[in-house]
């Protein structure tokens, strides 16, 4: 039996208690609305009724969830310390929240044993309605020809300020007709725009201007610039620097985040 809308809120209320005070968002979506926009290389091996829940990170995670993890556990082994603070925080989400079930958890880092991403962030944020994915073909006369461009998530609050985390597949939770496809809020609704957000994206994205394309609500803080800022390679150092040391006297290896522009991370 499918579930209800009622379920699906309750689990979403679930998360959100859990995660909201850590600065992440979460957003339900259809497994079904997901794989009609990609090839099948790239679905989700699920019913198209199962539910999943997309997890984005906003502005505020840095300082409610990763400096205070990066104080009580600091490094655990060779990958980024961001990844182990989102894995953390969300893998606990879920276990508190639905102790005994099983919830196909995937990072927005992970890759399959045929190098591509466990899922498209992009993709899944734009069909849960959580921001609008722009991508070339959104853009009326495009003005760069054959030229590669890649597409950027524009959240209705944050701007560009934010990240896609993970998601979480409920494989035993279909859900019924009831639970509507949401229309992700087009914040740039202009081709004039829309050139500049991939412009700014694609070519300027060091400068972070791509994300004030809109007026957000709230901006990373200059300490998480700074971070985000730095390469990959050396950001051991400068968290040294603030008084966070490795458990183990290893330095982490730099793992430098191929799939950073396609699935915002950062």
């Amino acid at each position: 039996m499918a579930a209800s809308t009622a379920n699906v809120d309750e689990i979403t209320a679930q998360l959100e208690d859990c995660l909201s005070k850590c600065g992440f968002e979460v957003s339900p979506l259809k497994v079904g609305w997901y794989n009609s926009l990609l090839p099948a290389s790239f679905h989700l091996a699920y019913p198209d009724d199962t539910l999943a829940v997309v997890v984005l990170s906003t502005p505020s995670m840095f300082e409610q969830a990763f400096l205070p993890f990066m104080e009580e556990r600091g490094y655990q082994g060779l990958s980024d310390p961001i990844d182990q603070c989102v894995k953390h925080r969300v893998s606990s989400a879920v276990s508190q929240c639905f102790p005994g079930q099983e919830v196909d958890v995937r990072y927005d880092y992970e890759l399959l044993p045929s190098r591509k991403p466990k899922f498209l962030a992009q993709t899944a944020a734009h069909v849960s309605g959580a921001a609008f994915y722009y991508q070339k073909s959104d853009v009326i006369d495009q003005p760069w020809d054959e030229k590669k461009m890649f597409g950027v998530c524009v959240h209705p609050k944050f701007g560009g300020w934010f990240a896609i985390r993970a998601l979480l597949v409920f494989g035993g939770v279909p859900v019924g007709s009831e639970m509507a496809q949401p229309v992700p809020p087009d914040c740039v609704p202009s081709r004039e725009g829309r050139i500049q957000l991939l412009e700014g994206f694609n070519f300027h994205w060091q400068d972070w201007s791509y994300r004030n394309i809109v007026h957000p609500v709230q901006t990373y803080s200059q300490k998480q610039r700074d971070y985000f800022a730095t390469p990959p390679a050396q950001r051991f150092a400068l968290l040294k620097s603030w008084g966070f040391l490795p458990k183990d006297n290893d330095q982490p290896e730099s793992t430098l985040d191929t799939q950073s522009q396609v699935n915002g991370h950062g």
